[in-house]
Protein backbone atom coordinates (compact mmCIF):
# COMPACT_ATOMS: atom_id res chain seq x y z
CA UNK A 1 0.00 0.00 0.00
CA UNK A 2 1.38 3.35 -0.95
CA UNK A 3 2.36 5.52 2.02
CA UNK A 4 0.88 8.97 1.98
CA UNK A 5 3.33 11.85 1.87
CA UNK A 6 3.53 13.96 5.03
CA UNK A 7 2.01 17.43 4.59
CA UNK A 8 4.58 20.19 4.18
CA UNK A 9 3.22 22.20 7.07
CA UNK A 10 3.68 19.20 9.44
CA UNK A 11 7.24 18.64 8.20
CA UNK A 12 7.98 22.32 8.74
CA UNK A 13 6.69 22.19 12.35
CA UNK A 14 8.75 19.08 13.10
CA UNK A 15 11.95 20.65 11.76
CA UNK A 16 11.34 23.81 13.76
CA UNK A 17 10.98 21.70 16.90
CA UNK A 18 14.24 19.85 16.14
CA UNK A 19 16.07 23.09 15.53
CA UNK A 20 14.72 24.57 18.75
CA UNK A 21 15.85 21.50 20.76
CA UNK A 22 19.30 21.58 19.19
CA UNK A 23 19.55 25.30 19.91
CA UNK A 24 18.72 24.77 23.58
CA UNK A 25 21.19 21.85 23.77
CA UNK A 26 23.96 23.88 22.11
CA UNK A 27 23.38 26.87 24.41
CA UNK A 28 23.45 24.65 27.49
CA UNK A 29 26.62 22.85 26.43
CA UNK A 30 28.43 25.98 25.30
CA UNK A 31 27.49 27.96 28.42
CA UNK A 32 28.64 25.11 30.67
CA UNK A 33 31.90 24.84 28.74
CA UNK A 34 32.58 28.57 28.97
CA UNK A 35 31.70 28.56 32.68
CA UNK A 36 34.14 25.75 33.52
CA UNK A 37 36.78 27.18 31.22
CA UNK A 38 36.68 30.47 33.13
CA UNK A 39 36.67 28.80 36.55
CA UNK A 40 39.49 26.43 35.59
CA UNK A 41 41.55 29.41 34.41
CA UNK A 42 40.97 31.33 37.64
CA UNK A 43 41.67 28.34 39.86
CA UNK A 44 44.57 27.04 37.79
CA UNK A 45 46.39 30.38 37.89
CA UNK A 46 45.57 31.20 41.52
CA UNK A 47 46.38 27.77 42.93
CA UNK A 48 49.37 27.45 40.58
CA UNK A 49 50.89 30.63 42.03
CA UNK A 50 50.10 29.54 45.60
CA UNK A 51 51.52 26.07 44.92
CA UNK A 52 54.73 27.50 43.47
CA UNK A 53 55.22 29.79 46.47
CA UNK A 54 54.53 26.85 48.78
CA UNK A 55 57.01 24.67 46.86
CA UNK A 56 59.77 27.27 47.12
CA UNK A 57 59.06 27.86 50.82
CA UNK A 58 59.33 24.15 51.61
CA UNK A 59 62.50 23.81 49.53
CA UNK A 60 64.03 26.82 51.29
CA UNK A 61 63.38 25.58 54.81
CA UNK A 62 64.57 22.09 53.82
CA UNK A 63 67.89 23.54 52.68
CA UNK A 64 68.14 25.52 55.93
CA UNK A 65 67.51 22.39 58.02
CA UNK A 66 70.10 20.41 56.10
CA UNK A 67 72.63 23.21 56.56
CA UNK A 68 71.98 23.77 60.27
CA UNK A 69 71.59 20.54 62.26
CA UNK A 70 70.56 22.38 65.41
CA UNK A 71 67.15 23.14 63.85
CA UNK A 72 66.12 19.54 64.56
CA UNK A 73 66.18 20.41 68.26
CA UNK A 74 63.43 22.99 67.68
CA UNK A 75 60.94 20.24 66.70
CA UNK A 76 58.94 20.31 69.98
CA UNK A 77 58.83 24.13 69.89
CA UNK A 78 57.62 24.10 66.28
CA UNK A 79 54.91 21.61 67.27
CA UNK A 80 53.68 23.87 70.06
CA UNK A 81 53.61 26.80 67.63
CA UNK A 82 51.45 24.77 65.19
CA UNK A 83 48.93 23.90 67.91
CA UNK A 84 48.85 27.56 69.00
CA UNK A 85 48.17 28.74 65.44
CA UNK A 86 45.22 26.39 64.96
CA UNK A 87 43.82 27.07 68.44
CA UNK A 88 44.09 30.85 68.05
CA UNK A 89 42.21 30.63 64.73
CA UNK A 90 39.46 28.43 66.19
CA UNK A 91 40.47 25.43 64.06
CA UNK A 92 41.86 23.11 66.71
CA UNK A 93 39.60 20.33 65.41
CA UNK A 94 40.84 20.61 61.85
CA UNK A 95 40.62 17.25 60.08
CA UNK A 96 43.13 17.90 57.34
CA UNK A 97 42.62 16.23 53.96
CA UNK A 98 39.52 14.43 55.27
CA UNK A 99 37.72 17.75 55.37
CA UNK A 100 38.47 18.30 51.68
CA UNK A 101 36.80 14.96 50.89
CA UNK A 102 33.75 15.98 52.93
CA UNK A 103 33.64 19.31 51.07
CA UNK A 104 33.38 17.45 47.77
CA UNK A 105 30.93 14.75 48.81
CA UNK A 106 28.65 16.77 51.09
CA UNK A 107 29.42 20.36 50.00
CA UNK A 108 30.60 21.31 53.49
CA UNK A 109 32.20 24.77 53.33
CA UNK A 110 35.96 25.02 53.79
CA UNK A 111 37.30 28.13 55.49
CA UNK A 112 39.78 30.15 53.47
CA UNK A 113 41.84 30.35 56.66
CA UNK A 114 42.73 26.69 56.04
CA UNK A 115 45.10 27.77 53.24
CA UNK A 116 47.48 30.05 55.20
CA UNK A 117 47.34 27.76 58.24
CA UNK A 118 48.34 24.62 56.35
CA UNK A 119 50.98 26.66 54.50
CA UNK A 120 52.63 27.99 57.68
CA UNK A 121 52.28 24.79 59.71
CA UNK A 122 53.76 22.62 56.94
CA UNK A 123 56.68 25.01 56.49
CA UNK A 124 57.30 24.91 60.26
CA UNK A 125 57.13 21.11 60.25
CA UNK A 126 59.70 20.85 57.46
CA UNK A 127 61.97 23.49 58.98
CA UNK A 128 62.19 21.57 62.25
CA UNK A 129 62.58 18.14 60.61
CA UNK A 130 59.20 16.48 61.11
CA UNK A 131 58.76 13.35 58.99
CA UNK A 132 55.97 14.60 56.79
CA UNK A 133 55.15 15.31 53.17
CA UNK A 134 53.53 18.20 51.34
CA UNK A 135 50.96 16.84 48.87
CA UNK A 136 48.29 16.55 51.58
CA UNK A 137 48.91 20.21 52.32
CA UNK A 138 48.61 21.00 48.61
CA UNK A 139 45.18 19.33 48.48
CA UNK A 140 44.00 21.44 51.41
CA UNK A 141 45.55 24.58 49.95
CA UNK A 142 43.89 24.10 46.56
CA UNK A 143 40.60 22.94 48.06
CA UNK A 144 40.31 25.92 50.42
CA UNK A 145 41.13 28.51 47.74
CA UNK A 146 38.79 27.00 45.14
CA UNK A 147 35.97 26.55 47.66
CA UNK A 148 36.20 30.25 48.55
CA UNK A 149 36.16 31.21 44.86
CA UNK A 150 33.05 29.07 44.33
CA UNK A 151 31.21 30.70 47.22
CA UNK A 152 32.17 34.19 46.09
CA UNK A 153 30.58 33.35 42.73
CA UNK A 154 27.44 31.99 44.48
CA UNK A 155 27.61 28.60 42.80
CA UNK A 156 24.98 26.01 43.62
CA UNK A 157 25.74 22.85 45.59
CA UNK A 158 26.74 20.63 42.65
CA UNK A 159 28.90 23.22 40.90
CA UNK A 160 30.63 24.05 44.20
CA UNK A 161 31.76 20.41 44.47
CA UNK A 162 33.24 20.49 40.98
CA UNK A 163 35.12 23.70 41.81
CA UNK A 164 36.59 22.10 44.94
CA UNK A 165 37.77 19.08 42.93
CA UNK A 166 39.34 21.44 40.41
CA UNK A 167 41.24 23.12 43.23
CA UNK A 168 42.42 19.75 44.59
CA UNK A 169 43.73 18.77 41.16
CA UNK A 170 45.44 22.13 40.65
CA UNK A 171 47.12 22.02 44.08
CA UNK A 172 48.44 18.48 43.62
CA UNK A 173 49.63 19.25 40.09
CA UNK A 174 51.34 22.53 40.99
CA UNK A 175 53.36 20.90 43.74
CA UNK A 176 54.19 17.50 42.29
CA UNK A 177 54.11 18.18 38.56
CA UNK A 178 51.85 15.28 37.54
CA UNK A 179 48.74 16.98 36.08
CA UNK A 180 47.06 13.87 34.65
CA UNK A 181 47.38 11.90 37.88
CA UNK A 182 46.29 14.97 39.86
CA UNK A 183 43.13 15.43 37.78
CA UNK A 184 42.06 11.80 38.07
CA UNK A 185 43.00 11.67 41.77
CA UNK A 186 40.61 14.53 42.54
CA UNK A 187 37.76 12.63 40.87
CA UNK A 188 38.68 9.15 42.14
CA UNK A 189 39.74 9.56 45.77
CA UNK A 190 36.46 10.80 47.31
CA UNK A 191 34.21 7.84 46.45
CA UNK A 192 36.21 4.92 45.03
CA UNK A 193 34.22 3.25 42.25
CA UNK A 194 32.14 6.32 41.40
CA UNK A 195 33.97 8.86 39.28
CA UNK A 196 32.66 12.41 39.04
CA UNK A 197 33.07 12.64 35.27
CA UNK A 198 31.27 16.00 35.14
CA UNK A 199 34.45 17.43 36.66
CA UNK A 200 36.86 15.98 34.10
CA UNK A 201 37.28 19.10 31.95
CA UNK A 202 37.83 21.64 34.78
CA UNK A 203 40.06 19.18 36.68
CA UNK A 204 42.26 18.35 33.69
CA UNK A 205 42.49 21.91 32.39
CA UNK A 206 42.96 23.40 35.86
CA UNK A 207 45.69 20.86 36.70
CA UNK A 208 47.54 21.46 33.44
CA UNK A 209 47.32 25.22 33.83
CA UNK A 210 48.50 25.09 37.46
CA UNK A 211 51.43 22.92 36.37
CA UNK A 212 52.44 25.42 33.67
CA UNK A 213 52.13 28.37 36.09
CA UNK A 214 54.20 26.59 38.75
CA UNK A 215 56.83 25.68 36.15
CA UNK A 216 56.99 29.28 34.94
CA UNK A 217 57.61 30.36 38.54
CA UNK A 218 60.52 27.95 38.94
CA UNK A 219 58.93 24.85 40.45
CA UNK A 220 60.52 21.61 39.30
CA UNK A 221 58.74 18.28 38.92
CA UNK A 222 60.37 14.96 39.85
CA UNK A 223 61.12 12.55 37.02
CA UNK A 224 62.97 9.26 37.16
CA UNK A 225 64.79 7.10 34.63
CA UNK A 226 64.68 3.32 34.94
CA UNK A 227 67.90 1.94 33.41
CA UNK A 228 66.91 -1.73 33.18
CA UNK A 229 63.51 -3.11 32.16
CA UNK A 230 63.29 -6.91 31.95
CA UNK A 231 61.62 -8.67 29.06
CA UNK A 232 57.86 -8.98 29.53
CA UNK A 233 57.33 -12.71 30.04
CA UNK A 234 55.55 -15.03 32.46
CA UNK A 235 58.43 -15.01 34.93
CA UNK A 236 58.52 -11.21 35.04
CA UNK A 237 54.74 -11.03 35.47
CA UNK A 238 54.84 -13.46 38.41
CA UNK A 239 57.60 -11.43 40.05
CA UNK A 240 55.52 -8.29 39.64
CA UNK A 241 52.51 -10.06 41.17
CA UNK A 242 54.63 -11.09 44.16
CA UNK A 243 55.85 -7.51 44.62
CA UNK A 244 52.25 -6.28 44.38
CA UNK A 245 51.31 -8.62 47.24
CA UNK A 246 54.11 -7.18 49.39
CA UNK A 247 53.02 -3.63 48.49
CA UNK A 248 49.49 -4.41 49.68
CA UNK A 249 50.81 -5.67 53.04
CA UNK A 250 53.03 -2.61 53.38
CA UNK A 251 50.11 -0.31 52.57
CA UNK A 252 48.00 -1.95 55.28
CA UNK A 253 50.88 -1.59 57.76
CA UNK A 254 51.35 2.08 56.86
CA UNK A 255 47.68 2.96 57.38
CA UNK A 256 47.51 0.93 60.59
CA UNK A 257 50.61 2.61 62.01
CA UNK A 258 49.35 6.13 61.32
CA UNK A 259 45.92 5.54 62.79
CA UNK A 260 47.15 3.55 65.78
CA UNK A 261 49.70 6.24 66.65
CA UNK A 262 47.01 8.94 66.53
CA UNK A 263 44.69 6.89 68.77
CA UNK A 264 47.43 6.20 71.32
CA UNK A 265 48.43 9.87 71.47
CA UNK A 266 44.80 10.90 72.10
CA UNK A 267 44.21 8.12 74.63
CA UNK A 268 47.21 8.83 76.86
CA UNK A 269 47.89 12.52 76.21
CA UNK A 270 44.77 14.64 76.45
CA UNK A 271 46.31 18.06 75.77
CA UNK A 272 47.18 18.77 72.13
CA UNK A 273 50.20 20.76 73.30
CA UNK A 274 51.56 17.83 75.31
CA UNK A 275 50.81 15.42 72.44
CA UNK A 276 52.76 17.38 69.85
CA UNK A 277 55.67 18.19 72.16
CA UNK A 278 56.03 14.54 73.22
CA UNK A 279 55.70 13.51 69.57
CA UNK A 280 58.44 15.96 68.62
CA UNK A 281 60.73 14.60 71.35
CA UNK A 282 60.13 11.02 70.15
CA UNK A 283 60.93 11.95 66.54
CA UNK A 284 64.04 13.78 67.74
CA UNK A 285 65.18 10.76 69.77
CA UNK A 286 64.68 8.26 66.93
CA UNK A 287 66.43 10.60 64.48
CA UNK A 288 69.46 10.92 66.75
CA UNK A 289 69.60 7.17 67.40
CA UNK A 290 69.44 6.41 63.66
CA UNK A 291 72.56 8.50 63.10
CA UNK A 292 71.20 10.15 59.94
CA UNK A 293 68.84 12.95 58.93
CA UNK A 294 67.52 10.99 55.94
CA UNK A 295 64.17 10.36 57.65
CA UNK A 296 63.43 13.98 58.52
CA UNK A 297 61.34 16.08 56.17
CA UNK A 298 59.91 14.67 52.94
CA UNK A 299 63.00 12.74 51.86
CA UNK A 300 62.84 13.35 48.11
CA UNK A 301 66.64 12.95 47.87
CA UNK A 302 66.40 9.49 49.43
CA UNK A 303 63.70 8.52 46.92
CA UNK A 304 65.99 9.65 44.09
CA UNK A 305 68.82 7.50 45.48
CA UNK A 306 66.51 4.50 45.74
CA UNK A 307 65.65 4.91 42.05
CA UNK A 308 69.35 4.49 41.34
CA UNK A 309 69.59 1.32 43.41
CA UNK A 310 70.85 2.77 46.71
CA UNK A 311 68.77 2.35 49.88
CA UNK A 312 69.40 1.07 53.39
CA UNK A 313 67.44 -2.12 54.29
CA UNK A 314 65.92 -0.53 57.41
CA UNK A 315 65.03 2.78 55.74
CA UNK A 316 61.40 1.93 54.96
CA UNK A 317 60.67 0.80 58.54
CA UNK A 318 62.28 3.84 60.16
CA UNK A 319 60.46 6.24 57.82
CA UNK A 320 57.16 4.51 58.56
CA UNK A 321 57.78 4.78 62.31
CA UNK A 322 58.81 8.44 62.21
CA UNK A 323 55.89 9.39 59.96
CA UNK A 324 53.43 7.74 62.34
CA UNK A 325 55.00 9.52 65.33
CA UNK A 326 54.94 12.84 63.44
CA UNK A 327 51.45 12.91 61.94
CA UNK A 328 49.82 11.15 64.89
CA UNK A 329 51.11 13.87 67.19
CA UNK A 330 49.58 16.64 65.08
CA UNK A 331 52.34 17.95 62.82
CA UNK A 332 51.13 19.08 59.41
CA UNK A 333 52.09 18.30 55.84
CA UNK A 334 50.93 15.11 54.22
CA UNK A 335 51.30 11.37 53.95
CA UNK A 336 51.89 10.88 50.23
CA UNK A 337 55.62 11.62 49.94
CA UNK A 338 56.37 9.46 53.03
CA UNK A 339 54.40 6.71 51.25
CA UNK A 340 56.63 7.18 48.20
CA UNK A 341 59.69 7.02 50.48
CA UNK A 342 58.55 3.82 52.19
CA UNK A 343 57.63 2.11 48.92
CA UNK A 344 60.77 3.15 47.01
CA UNK A 345 63.24 2.16 49.73
CA UNK A 346 61.43 -1.13 50.39
CA UNK A 347 61.38 -2.07 46.72
CA UNK A 348 65.01 -1.07 46.22
CA UNK A 349 66.18 -3.15 49.19
CA UNK A 350 64.07 -6.26 48.75
CA UNK A 351 63.09 -6.35 45.07
CA UNK A 352 66.27 -8.27 44.30
CA UNK A 353 64.94 -11.17 46.38
CA UNK A 354 62.23 -11.52 43.74
CA UNK A 355 64.69 -11.26 40.90
CA UNK A 356 63.78 -7.71 39.88
CA UNK A 357 66.37 -4.95 39.20
CA UNK A 358 66.60 -2.66 42.24
CA UNK A 359 65.67 0.62 40.45
CA UNK A 360 62.66 -0.99 38.77
CA UNK A 361 61.52 -2.60 42.01
CA UNK A 362 61.86 0.77 43.76
CA UNK A 363 59.60 2.43 41.18
CA UNK A 364 57.07 -0.40 41.17
CA UNK A 365 56.83 -0.50 44.96
CA UNK A 366 56.61 3.28 45.26
CA UNK A 367 53.55 3.40 43.01
CA UNK A 368 52.14 0.12 44.34
CA UNK A 369 52.14 1.23 47.98
CA UNK A 370 50.64 4.57 46.95
CA UNK A 371 47.82 2.67 45.24
CA UNK A 372 47.24 0.53 48.32
CA UNK A 373 46.96 3.44 50.77
CA UNK A 374 44.87 5.73 48.52
CA UNK A 375 42.69 3.06 46.84
CA UNK A 376 43.15 4.91 43.54
CA UNK A 377 44.38 2.48 40.85
CA UNK A 378 43.73 4.73 37.83
CA UNK A 379 45.57 7.61 39.47
CA UNK A 380 48.46 5.29 40.31
CA UNK A 381 48.87 4.08 36.73
CA UNK A 382 48.85 7.66 35.42
CA UNK A 383 51.32 8.62 38.15
CA UNK A 384 53.67 5.87 36.96
CA UNK A 385 53.32 7.13 33.39
CA UNK A 386 54.16 10.72 34.32
CA UNK A 387 57.01 9.90 36.71
CA UNK A 388 58.70 7.25 34.56
CA UNK A 389 57.74 8.34 31.06
CA UNK A 390 55.68 5.26 30.30
CA UNK A 391 58.63 2.85 30.63
CA UNK A 392 57.48 -0.52 31.99
CA UNK A 393 53.89 0.71 32.29
CA UNK A 394 52.31 -2.80 32.00
CA UNK A 395 54.29 -3.93 35.05
CA UNK A 396 53.25 -0.81 36.99
CA UNK A 397 49.61 -1.47 36.11
CA UNK A 398 49.89 -5.09 37.27
CA UNK A 399 51.48 -4.16 40.60
CA UNK A 400 48.81 -1.49 41.18
CA UNK A 401 46.02 -3.96 40.37
CA UNK A 402 47.34 -6.53 42.85
CA UNK A 403 48.01 -3.94 45.56
CA UNK A 404 44.55 -2.41 45.17
CA UNK A 405 42.79 -5.77 45.42
CA UNK A 406 44.76 -7.15 48.38
CA UNK A 407 45.06 -3.99 50.49
CA UNK A 408 41.48 -4.50 51.65
CA UNK A 409 39.55 -1.51 52.90
CA UNK A 410 42.40 0.28 54.63
CA UNK A 411 43.13 3.83 53.58
CA UNK A 412 44.88 7.04 54.54
CA UNK A 413 41.65 9.02 54.66
CA UNK A 414 38.91 7.97 57.06
CA UNK A 415 36.31 9.97 55.09
CA UNK A 416 37.07 8.13 51.85
CA UNK A 417 34.27 5.81 50.73
CA UNK A 418 34.67 2.50 48.92
CA UNK A 419 31.53 2.18 46.83
CA UNK A 420 32.07 -1.30 45.37
CA UNK A 421 33.66 -4.45 46.74
CA UNK A 422 37.24 -5.14 45.70
CA UNK A 423 36.45 -8.84 45.30
CA UNK A 424 33.19 -8.87 43.33
CA UNK A 425 30.88 -6.41 41.51
CA UNK A 426 28.87 -5.69 44.66
CA UNK A 427 27.75 -2.31 45.99
CA UNK A 428 28.98 -1.84 49.60
CA UNK A 429 29.27 1.95 50.23
CA UNK A 430 31.59 1.83 53.25
CA UNK A 431 34.30 4.09 54.62
CA UNK A 432 37.89 2.96 54.87
CA UNK A 433 38.96 1.30 58.11
CA UNK A 434 40.27 3.63 60.79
Amino acid sequence: MRQEKEPKWLTHIRWRRYLREWKVFFLQQSSAFVKWFVFACIIGVTVGVAGAVFHHAVELVTELRQSYDFLLWTLPLAGAAIVFLYTACGMERDRGTNFVLIAVRENEPMRLLTAPLIFLSTVLSHLAGASTGREGAALQLGGAISCKIGRMMHLDEKDARVVTMCGMAAGFSALFGTPLAAAVFAMEVVSVGVMYYAAIFPCVFGALLAHLVAQALGSTAPAYVLPVIPVLNLRTLLRAVALGCLCALLAIAFCWALKTAAKLYIKYLKSPYIRIVIGGLLVLAVSLLSGTRDYNGAGMDVIARAMQGGARPEAFALKLLLTALTLGAGYKGGEIVPVFFVGATFGCSYGALLGLPAPLAAGLAMVGVFCGVTNCPLTSILLAYELFGGVGLPLFALVCAVSYMLSGYSGLYSEQKIMYSKLRPQYIDRKTRH
